[in-house]
């Protein structure tokens, strides 16, 4: 399990990033032209999640990224030694 749990992160990364910007067009959608006060704080509160989510999803995407490469060079250096 240890082995996959980089990948793991990666891909909910990759998912939360996906979630956001569906989440982003379902609900904030394009912004309106003339709004009333009540349409500008729901686009607002709408775009604010779906940007919260998009950033999760970046930073979990770094994170996982970062793991993988950490872990790959690390196995690849190990090998080279014990040969």
């Amino acid at each position: 399990m240890k082995r996959y749990l980089p990948l793991l992160v990666l891909c909910v990364g990759i998912l939360l990033i996906i979630g956001g910007f569906i989440y982003d067009v379902i609900f904030a959608g394009i912004p309106y032209q003339d709004p009333t006060p009540e349409m500008s704080a729901r686009y607002a509160h709408h775009s604010h999640i779906a940007s919260t989510i998009c950033t999760f999803g970046g930073g979990a995407f770094v994170v996982g990224a970062v793991a993988v490469v950490t872990q790959f060079v690390i196995r690849r250096f190990s090998r080279r030694q014990s040969s």
